[in-house]
C-alpha cells in the first residue's frame, strides 16, 4: 500500500507540475525516468532554463518527501525514509541524489519516484521499519 499511496501522490505532482510548468510559458519538463530528474537537478549552467530546471527538480523532491510525510500520518511503522531532525539541505541533499543515481547507470532508468525514494531510503533509512 505504501508505494501505492507514493505513486499516486507522485503522478499527481506530475501532472499538475507541468501544468504550472507550460502556463508560466517555459517549455514542459518531462520527467519519466530518475535519469530525466537527474538531468532537471544538474542542467548545464549556460542554459537558459537551467535556473527552472533545477527549481523543477527541487520541487518534485519536495512535493515527492511531502506526499511520504502525509503518508507517515497514516502509518508510521513502513515508512520507505526517516529524515534527520533537522533535515539535510535541499541543495546538498540533492547534489548526493544526483551522485547516488549516477553511480550505478540502471538507476537511470528507475521511475523518478523510486528511484528519489531508493536513494532517501539508503541515506536516511528508519530504525523502526519492519
Amino acid at each position: 500500500m505504501t508505494r501505492q499511496v507514493l505513486a499516486a501522490g507522485a503522478a499527481l505532482l506530475l501532472a499538475l507540475a507541468p501544468c504550472a510548468v507550460q502556463a508560466a510559458g517555459d517549455p514542459n519538463f518531462a520527467v519519466k525516468t530518475t535519469g530525466d530528474l537527474v538531468a532537471l537537478c544538474d542542467p548545464n549552467p549556460d542554459s537558459a532554463l537551467a535556473g527552472a530546471a533545477i527549481g523543477f527538480c527541487q520541487g518534485f523532491a519536495e512535493g515527492a518527501v511531502t506526499v511520504e510525510r502525509v503518508h507517515d500520518a497514516v502509518n508510521k511503522y513502513m515508512r520507505p525514509f526517516c529524515l534527520p531532525d533537522p533535515p539535510p539541505n535541499r541543495t546538498d541533499a540533492m547534489a548526493a541524489f544526483i551522485a547516488w543515481a549516477r553511480a550505478k547507470p540502471e538507476r537511470l532508468a528507475m521511475a523518478p519516484e523510486d528511484g528519489l525514494f531508493g536513494f532517501l531510503g539508503e541515506k536516511y533509512p528508519c530504525s523502526n521499519k519492519h
